[in-house]
């Protein structure tokens, strides 16, 4: 007798679009937020409209690029290394 394995709660399509839709409001409202919040700035660019959300994505992308181009190449083996 076979086994079936347990089904999670990622496994079917509606629970991830679920998940994604919430994720993407609390987005939409933490952006909205930032229009309303009073900002203690010290440098003049920190009371720009959404600077942190635009800090964090260009730093998180640049983290990304630079591992891809410039970190895998340093650590990476040929394919027959271990032979």
């Amino acid at each position: 007798m076979m086994k079936k394995e347990k089904e999670h709660i990622f496994d079917k399509p509606k629970n991830v679009k679920r998940l994604l839709g919430i994720f993407y409001g609390i987005l939409v409202l933490l952006l909205i937020g930032d229009f309303f919040i009073n900002k203690h700035a010290i440098f003049p660019w920190e009371e720009w409209p959404e600077f942190y959300a635009i800090y964090g994505f260009v730093a998180c992308t640049v983290l990304v690029i630079a591992s891809k181009y410039i970190l895998r190449p340093l650590v990476k083996r040929r394919e027959d290394y271990y032979d």
